[in-house]
């Protein structure tokens, strides 16, 4: 069974409803989980958190029996400093690592596929990462 790494603003969409991707989201969440393992990894639980006052608001939108949690591998930390290297090589203006590189990494590492409605520093920076996302 493959697994699917979901991205935090897919996530969001669908706890905000949002008007123009919450259809999207919840199909490709629900798809995905019928014939997927579901992962989210620390980043996108923080990125998520802004939403909810208390951890047990949280912790019931991102139920353990849907979305298992893994932590960040090593590897995956080397991948995300070297493609944040890549990035200010690049002209990229940030002075740390974005999260997309540690969410990304953690992915390829992995060989899991993500789900992510904002493919393009993916795609950049992951090439070879499967990536299930809008057309």
């Amino acid at each position: 069974m493959i697994a699917i790494m979901i991205d935090s603003n897919v996530l969001l969409d669908v706890m905000t409803e949002d008007a123009f991707w919450f259809s999207w989201s919840a199909q490709a969440i629900e798809e995905a989980a019928d014939r997927s393992r579901l992962v989210i990894n620390p980043v996108i639980y923080a990125e998520v958190s802004v939403r909810y006052s208390r951890i047990e608001e949280l912790d019931a939108a991102l139920p353990k029996t849907m979305f298992d949690r893994e932590a960040i591998p090593y590897e995956a930390a080397f991948l995300a400093g070297k493609s944040f290297l890549t990035y200010r090589q690049r002209g990229g203006a940030r002075r740390s690592p974005l999260s997309d590189f540690f969410i990304g990494a953690h992915a390829a590492v992995a060989g899991y596929g993500l789900m992510t409605r904002d493919p393009t520093r993916y795609r950049t920076y992951f090439p070879r990462l499967l990536l299930i996302a809008p057309d």
